[in-house]
């Protein structure tokens, strides 16, 4: 099976040697996004717009393989303090609307940039 690497032009740079997502047949392995402004890759102010910047970078790259956040399957969130948990979920809730993927949350050491948030995803079409 052949492999279709993605790297969305809407989505900030990658910050190190990978894909922004990887194609493989009907699943799309979306690499972490983290809170960067595609513009200029700097890192938004505080955990709820870095929450907020992710997930529209995350849309991004879904985008770029043609699908959307409902064919989002799986999450995995990875926090930098786990006391914005409350807050973060809102805005995940917001973004994912009724759309319910499974999704793991994690509190980290550090993230890339210092971000406080971050968020990788597994996709499916058809």
């Amino acid at each position: 099976m052949k492999h279709e690497f993605v790297m969305a032009k809407d989505a900030p740079a990658a910050v190190g040697p990978y894909s922004h997502a990887v194609h493989s047949g009907k699943t799309l392995y979306v690499s972490g996004q983290l809170g960067l402004n595609p513009a200029d890759g700097t890192l938004a102010e505080g955990v709820e717009n870095q929450a907020r910047v992710a997930l529209s970078n995350l849309k991004a790259v879904l985008a770029a393989a043609d699908m959307g956040l409902e064919n989002v399957v799986k999450t995995t969130v990875f926090l930098k303090n786990m006391d914005d948990f409350a807050a973060v979920n809102a805005i995940y809730a917001e973004a994912f609307g009724d759309t319910k993927p499974a999704r793991s949350c994690v509190a980290v050491a550090a993230l890339p940039k210092d971000a406080l948030f971050e968020i990788e995803a597994i996709a499916r079409k058809g």
